[in-house]
């Protein structure tokens, strides 16, 4: 066991000799290139990696906020019809099975205005038909009126 360990200590003892000998007999004008690793660049690096992370989080960005990252279908629900009543307020027309729901949404809320029954022949996508604001207004007060009750 003994032996064992004096064989590795010599062979360590070898290779740094052996190294002290190589570096002796260098030329006296030689230089030694730079290091691969330095901290310029890593530095380097890790901007460039940063740019990019950058870059793809604003591209995703950029995708949902005009809507153009497709949406999973979904047979179960379907959006006949959106219209932005506000800055970030929206009236949506949304189909369930025979049933459309008119709700307003609103940033952290969602409320149903109205429901009615799907139209015969009607497609997936409709066109807004024109509703007069006294119309709307007459619904509106009439839902506040009921959730404040």
């Amino acid at each position: 066991m003994h032996t064992r360990y004096w064989i590795a200590s010599t062979l360590f003892g070898l290779m740094f000799s052996f190294r002290a000998y190589a570096t002796t007999t260098e030329k006296p004008n030689y230089v030694s290139p730079s290091p691969v690793i330095s901290t310029e660049h890593t530095l380097q690096m890790i901007g460039g990696l940063l740019v990019v992370l950058a870059i793809i989080l604003s591209i995703t960005w950029l995708l949902k906020r005009f809507s153009l990252l497709p949406a999973t279908p979904s047979s179960a629900l379907k959006v006949v019809s959106a219209t932005a009543v506000g800055q970030r307020e929206r009236v949506v027309v949304v189909e369930i099975q025979d049933t459309w729901l008119v709700l307003g949404v609103a940033p952290g809320h969602v409320s149903k205005l109205h429901s009615l029954s799907k139209p015969a022949g009607t497609s997936e996508k409709i066109s807004n038909p024109p509703v007069t604001e006294s119309e709307f207004s007459v619904k509106l007060n009439e839902n506040i009126h009921k959730s404040n009750a």
